[in-house]
């Protein structure tokens, strides 16, 4: 897609994803890549690191609020929806603060696209909104459905919207390669909650690519998902140990509330719908009368196992990408 002519909303935007995408965007050529988010810090911290492009701007705010959000699509053409509240412990201790940002949050974007005719919304999803057991797959499940719905609302002359579904991204924040690392700089013993658990691993570019390809090729109302591969979160903590240069020991602390032993990034129920397009699958609409059954089973975690020397090469490609995103003094990889 030629972005020279596009004006681009990225919400969440100061998050992992929000600095990634908008550098790939700025270094595309776009004509405006605005960023709204609520932390004022951070979009500081951006402001000064691209010294004042005027094709980067900035609104303070949150997407519950409605007049902010309409105030932030003005003019848009393609809205890149990242902003959530993703940490499972958080959304279990506040089960109506994740309803809050994620259900109607997602709900006052997806209007409001629609009411200004936006051309393409992209929602940023999760495994964990497949088959979900915790607070933050039950929002992000419910945010996908309202963000595909929209494609058969009445008021909708045009936008299409479609949502992304990828799994852990390595070094973003919360993930479990910057707890682990902080675990072994202060020299205590990795926790593991269980030594059966697998989760979906790629790197931030790796889920900007997916996003941007759902973009270009989205017609309204699929799921694109990102073919990924996965790890035992032992052999994670194995390859970390030995990057430390320490001695791998953990100890089992047991499964936290909300947590899954596998994840999953697409349904044995949505297998009649999807298709297959190399690097991605794409679950087409649930209201599409077509079936193409190009995926043969369930893609979860625990079934795409890959071993520690995979999971080193990606360590590494990660530490890389946010190397040359890092600022001076450190604070742009931090998040």
């Amino acid at each position: 897609m030629d972005y020279r002519h596009k004006t681009v909303l990225v919400t969440g935007g100061t998050g992992s994803f929000g600095n990634f995408v908008v550098r790939r965007l700025l270094n595309a050529g776009v004509r405006e890549v605005r960023v709204l988010s609520r932390d004022e810090k951070k979009q500081y911290d951006m402001r000064v690191f691209y010294q004042g492009r005027k094709d980067l701007t900035f609104v303070i705010g949150d997407i519950r609020n409605r007049e902010v959000v309409d105030e932030a699509m003005q003019g848009i053409d393609i809205v890149f929806h990242a902003a959530a509240l993703k940490q499972v412990p958080t959304c279990e201790q506040h089960p109506m603060e994740a309803v809050r940002t994620n259900v109607l949050g997602a709900e006052n974007l997806v209007e409001c696209a629609v009411r200004q005719r936006v051309e393409t919304f992209v929602m940023i999803s999760t495994d964990k909104a497949v088959k979900p057991v915790n607070v933050m797959g039950m929002t992000k499940a419910l945010q996908e459905r309202i963000v595909l719905k929209g494609n058969l609302s009445r008021a909708n002359k045009g936008t299409r919207l479609c949502c992304v579904r990828y799994g852990n991204v390595l070094r973003s924040r919360g993930s479990v390669v910057p707890f682990f690392r902080r675990q072994l700089a202060l020299g205590q013993t990795l926790t593991i909650t269980d030594e059966r658990m697998t989760r979906f691993l790629l790197t931030l570019n790796e889920a900007i690519d997916l996003v941007l390809y759902a973009a270009e090729h989205t017609q309204g109302g699929e799921i694109f998902v990102r073919k990924a591969l996965a790890a035992k979160v032992t052999d994670i903590a194995q390859v970390l140990a030995a990057e430390a240069g320490r001695p791998f020991a953990y100890k089992v602390i047991g499964i936290l509330p909300g947590e899954k032993l596998h994840e999953i990034l697409v349904s044995e129920e949505e297998l009649v719908r999807g298709r297959d397009y190399g690097d991605y699958y794409v679950v087409q609409p649930w209201w599409s009368t077509d079936r193409y059954q190009e995926i043969e089973a369930e893609f979860a975690s625990g079934d795409h196992l890959t071993g520690t020397d995979e999971v080193q090469r990606m360590l590494a490609l990660a530490d890389r990408e946010f190397e040359i995103m890092e600022m001076a003094d450190g604070e742009f990889a931090k998040f």
